[in-house]
């Protein structure tokens, strides 16, 4: 009996083993975590990086900027105001409830409510349902961004988001900064599933055992993500290993990662750009725009690449990077320190005036330190900053305020061309549309706003580039906004975390297909 006894231990313990042994965990540490698990309610990297690992959308972004099937098949065009979607079809919901074209409609018709999406999706009627699996994506106009935009349209649970919660409110209510169902529930198609949420504490999800990308390569059985703000613990964090992935890297430890022998520091070229906006209705100096020229040649942003980013980020002098439609390659930074005194002394203002600047603390590279040498710069010039940085959840929030003169904010194109920049950066601000929608400095010029909608019809990809150059050499000469650089995206991970195939220029890394060895 006693023999039988050990034979059952010595067979528990090794298939524990065996079980722990093939079990796959990863530990990220990123710099902010997602705001809900409710994938419309605000569009910003965080939310997009958890659609991606909890949700699916129709199409994806591969790292050559061309798109894969997901949720969808194949597609087609109809005519120039069609688009047909075949869809997948055996794919489940995490509640169990199959997908279907229903969810489609169901899902685009909610986010076209969303205000954080309303600018984005303002060239779009709707979905058609054409049968069970197979939809129409209907644009008001010939829209050269169909396919660029299906990459947002991220399946949400219908029946699962029907009804009311426990308090009464409705299951589909999206709402920013309050309980509501979907900031704290969540029966997406993809990856991972949910199984602890708490916002600036910890996400703990699970692999999702009917998951229908059976071809995926990625092995991980379970994903912590934990918001870790400070650079330096972040670091700390991965060369001791309490995490396995870290986001961002800052240029400052780029050396330390690189000569650690049990990590590896990858980065890949991005498109973000980091900028200024000048607020017109809070300070009547800066409706004139000689004194915007002036702040544009006070700050010496080719400096702050070298200094503060370490060389790892390109001095910009427009929205959109070389590769975009729209670059205009003539458009070149503009430090220039006697000419700034000179046009804020033609604008009247040679003793300067005060304002107050904003920006956040964690939310881009170093962004805490390009704010302080900015007012520092601009002091040069008799302008007086009070500066006041903060975590990045505090800072949306006042963001969304306009509580500063100026405030910081950069942005990654939704549809990788210049023009996506414009309709939520530049463009004069329509509650109605939602263009301009972050656009706190509001600047208006209707003829950017009329150059940036031909735009969007104009499949013409040659005629559509000199539209959009069009725009920012007007941008750049009214200096509608105070330009920095475009951001690297760097990341650091054990070796045997092969990280390179799952990451891309938007920062959407696919855990979904992360391979540990």
């Amino acid at each position: 009996m006693k023999k039988l006894i050990l034979l059952g231990l010595s067979l528990f313990l090794v298939l524990s083993f065996t079980c722990t042994a093939s079990s796959k965990t990863l530990k990220v540490g990123l710099d902010a975590d997602p705001v809900s698990l409710d994938p419309q309610v605000q569009l910003s990297g965080g939310m997009l990086q958890l659609s991606h690992w909890v949700f699916d959308p129709l199409v994806r972004w591969t790292q050559e900027l061309t798109f894969e099937p997901r949720l969808a098949t194949k597609w087609e065009r109809i005519n120039e105001y069609r688009v047909r979607f075949y869809l997948r079809k055996d794919v489940k919901f995490h509640s169990g409830n199959p997908f279907t074209a229903k969810d489609v409609k169901w899902s685009f018709d909610r986010m076209k409510k969303s205000v954080d999406f309303k600018g984005l999706l303002e060239p779009f009627v709707g979905v058609g349902i054409v049968d069970d699996f197979t939809v129409d994506v209907v644009t008001t106009k010939p829209y050269a961004l169909l396919l660029n935009m299906a990459t947002y349209f991220f399946a949400m649970d219908s029946k699962f988001y029907t009804g009311t919660d426990k308090t009464g409110q409705p299951k589909d209510a999206c709402v920013k900064f309050t309980h509501t169902f979907a900031n704290g529930n969540e029966s997406g198609t993809g990856a991972f599933v949910v199984e602890k949420f708490e916002q600036g504490v910890v996400l703990e999800m699970k692999r999702f055992k009917n998951y229908w990308d059976t071809k995926s390569p990625g092995n991980v059985d379970k994903f912590i993500l934990t918001p870790i703000k400070e650079d330096a613990t972040r670091v700390a964090a991965l060369l001791s290993g309490d995490v396995d992935f870290i986001a961002p890297v800052p240029p400052t430890n780029f050396k330390g990662i690189e000569s650690n022998s049990k990590v590896d520091l990858v980065t890949i070229s991005g498109g973000r750009i980091i900028t200024f906006q000048m607020n017109q209705d809070r300070v009547k100096a800066f409706k004139d725009a000689r004194v915007r020229q002036a702040i544009c040649y006070a700050v010496n942003n080719a400096g702050i690449v070298k200094k503060i980013m370490k060389g790892t980020a390109t001095v910009a002098a427009q929205q959109g990077p070389a590769g975009y439609v729209g670059y205009k390659a003539s458009l070149k930074p503009r430090f220039d320190l006697k000419k700034a005194k000179a046009l804020m002394k033609k604008a009247g203002y040679a003793d300067g005036f005060e304002i107050t600047m904003m920006a956040p603390n964690n939310r881009y590279v170093n962004d805490a330190k390009i704010a302080e040498a900015t007012a520092q710069m601009l002091s040069k010039i008799g302008i007086k900053v009070n500066l006041k940085t903060m975590p990045k959840a505090q800072y949306w929030d006042e963001f969304d305020k306009r509580s500063a003169d100026m405030m910081m904010i950069g942005w990654h194109s939704d549809t990788e061309d210049s023009g996506n920049f414009t309709e939520f950066l530049g463009m004069c601000y329509n509650k109605d549309t939602g263009y301009g929608q972050y656009n706190s400095g509001a600047y208006c010029n209707p003829k950017v706003d009329k150059l940036v909608i031909d735009a969007q019809s104009e499949t013409d990809l040659d005629k559509r580039g000199k539209m959009l150059q069009k725009v920012e050499q007007i941008l750049y000469d009214e200096a509608a906004f105070l330009p920095f650089h475009w951001q690297n995206h760097a990341y650091g991970a054990k070796k045997n975390f092969k990280i390179k195939p799952i990451l891309n220029a938007m920062n959407f890394p696919y855990f979904g297909d992360l391979v540990i060895e």
